[in-house]
């Protein structure tokens, strides 16, 4: 199987380019078949570089992603700085070819750009993060009016897979008694979440109208994401964004 992504349909503004993997076409084994790009989940060390290195040269990805240690919180790495960022959830570029990098397996990619595309960022947006505030804090690191803001959402674990207790609705209905429409009582007493929604949601009340993505979900395409819900033990794809040069194709 060769490696391959997802065909992105959303306005990109020029020189803007989105990348979001699937699983396969990579040399990773067992639970973390087959492309794997996250080497935090135990898989061998060889096998995720050789991961990383392949979909760098299919996809043509201009440079060394800036791979975060992501820990569900709503610090965002600015990538035109040296590196390393610490741990951070999102990150944000105003040089071309600095690429943000995103590794889930059931949260919510975000990625965003300016309508003229001299700002790109990327956010991990699990249910942690959505309530903290990440998105927010990616916005505001932006620096640009929400108005010339274009949103995508990347692949995530669907409102029919995922389940959470009273606990997580309550969390987000004490934020915004909005979010009470993301969340579906089910027969065990427990909640149905729509992390699209919750995270649309936060968007338009930023001042964001321009929002694309959403609907593939990981838990249902088995064969072509990682779900840490459905399986546990799991890899994880990426999703990517980055700045061209002018003459850079």
């Amino acid at each position: 199987m060769s490696i391959s992504w997802l065909n992105i349909d959303w306005p990109a503004p020029p020189g803007v380019r989105v990348l979001s993997s699937f699983r396969g076409g990579g040399a990773s084994a067992g639970p973390y078949a087959s492309l794997n790009l996250g080497d935090h989940v135990g898989d061998e060390f060889n096998a995720v570089a050789e991961n990383r290195r392949a979909l760098i040269a299919a996809a043509r990805v201009p440079a060394e992603p800036a791979w975060l240690k992501q820990v569900h919180g709503v610090n965002v790495a600015d990538l035109d700085a040296p590196g390393p960022y610490g741990p951070s959830d999102a990150a944000i570029a105003r040089r071309p070819l600095r690429v943000c990098a995103i590794l889930t397996a059931d949260c919510l990619p975000v990625v965003f750009a300016t309508e003229s595309g001299d700002t790109v960022a990327a956010a991990h947006a699990g249910w942690r993060g959505l309530n903290l505030g990440v998105l927010e804090a990616t916005v505001k690191a932006m620096g640009a009016s929400p108005r010339r803001l274009i949103a995508w959402l990347g692949p995530a674990i669907g409102p029919q897979h995922f389940e959470v207790g009273a606990e997580v609705r309550d969390a987000f209905l004490a934020r915004d008694p909005v979010n009470e429409a993301a969340f579906l009582p089910n027969a065990r007493g427990r909640f149905m979440a729509d992390l699209g929604l919750l995270a649309r949601r936060q968007l338009q009340k930023l001042g964001i109208t321009r929002i694309h993505g959403g609907g593939e979900c990981t838990y249902a395409l088995a064969d072509r994401y990682f779900s840490h819900r459905r399986d546990g033990v799991t890899g994880r794809q990426g999703t990517f964004i980055w700045r061209d040069l002018a003459d850079h194709r």
